[in-house]
């Protein structure tokens, strides 16, 4: 089923646009950690993380997080 551009929402579009980007960029890029081993340790790690996120759980606020590490959270903000 192809739909015109003039029917889609800007939002639409901008996900079209920056699908394709992603896939051009890998295509002509690749993957930068293709064929690399990750440490069993690591491998566990996203393992537990991916488990508590399917669970519901969320990490901290990036406010949060910036505040703890010392940093003025404004900085990071995008208008």
């Amino acid at each position: 089923m192809s739909v015109m551009v003039s029917q889609m929402s800007k939002d639409e579009l901008k996900d079209i646009i920056a699908m394709t980007v992603e896939q051009k960029l890998l295509e002509l890029l690749g993957d930068p950690d293709e064929g690399l081993e990750i440490r069993e340790s690591v491998r566990q790690r996203l393992l537990r993380q991916k488990m508590a996120v399917a669970e519901g759980e969320r990490g901290e606020p990036f406010e949060d997080v910036i505040h703890q590490i010392g940093h003025r959270s404004e900085i990071y903000r995008r208008n």
